[in-house]
């Protein structure tokens, strides 16, 4: 039987999201005039806000105003590193990183499934101890240069469900054959949460803690 504990990134293991956090220490870093653009990646998120298009779409505009068009392999490792080991020093709950420990010592395998592109999200699961990371993937033009493109599916709601159960095929991880948790903070995550064996809603806004008393999910609060 594989045990697997499954973790959502952004405010379940992270203490806040880190998208736009990882767009402005890049940007700041490798090119900071890009910073003047800052208004019309808000102006992104207002028509996202305002349902013009979908978070793929969001995502991939404030990559190019705010990284440009591509980003070579070096410098994107680089950038993953450095944004790792800050978010890794001090912008991590205690609670995850205890219940990370006890899961690890009951013998499961720790996968991190997040919406965060997976060329940066990786470098903190590594930091953290998983074993392994699903997350939304970047288009490579011929040269491996990351372009500032989504390759297949943006990993967030029915979407990440998808993501792993494909995942777990490529691993030979039979459904039946495995004990699966699965932690997250937010709504977007239920089809994951409703798969898994074990439901963990963690800090839950209000329509997740509604569902998981609905559902019957258990409700954690990790410490800072």
């Amino acid at each position: 039987m594989h045990r697997l504990a499954i973790y959502d990134m952004d405010k379940t293991v992270t203490l806040a999201p880190t998208w736009t956090s990882f767009l402005l220490a890049t940007a700041r870093a490798r090119a900071p005039w890009r910073l003047a653009l800052l208004p019309a990646a808000g102006l992104a998120t207002l028509g996202y806000g305002a349902k013009l298009y979908d978070r793929a779409r969001l995502k991939q505009l404030t990559q190019r105003l705010l990284l440009g068009h591509r980003l070579t392999r070096a410098d994107a490792d680089a950038a993953a590193r450095a944004f790792a080991e800050a978010v890794t020093h001090k912008g991590i709950f205690a609670g995850a990183r205890a219940r990370l420990a006890a899961d690890k010592a009951a013998g499961y395998r720790l996968v991190m499934a997040t919406a965060s592109y997976r060329f940066y999200a990786a470098a903190i699961a590594e930091r953290l101890g998983f074993d392994d990371a699903i997350g939304t993937e970047s288009r490579l033009d011929k040269a491996g240069n990351l372009l500032a493109r989504i390759e297949g599916e943006n990993c967030y709601g029915a979407n990440k469900l998808r993501m792993i159960e494909a995942w777990m095929a490529q691993q030979g991880i039979a459904r039946g054959d495995a004990h699966i948790r699965f932690y997250s903070d937010h709504v977007s995550d239920a089809p994951a949460l409703g798969w898994a064996d074990e439901g963990y809603a963690v800090r839950p806004h209000r329509p997740l803690r509604a569902l998981a008393a609905e559902r019957g999910w258990q409700v954690l609060d990790w410490e800072r």
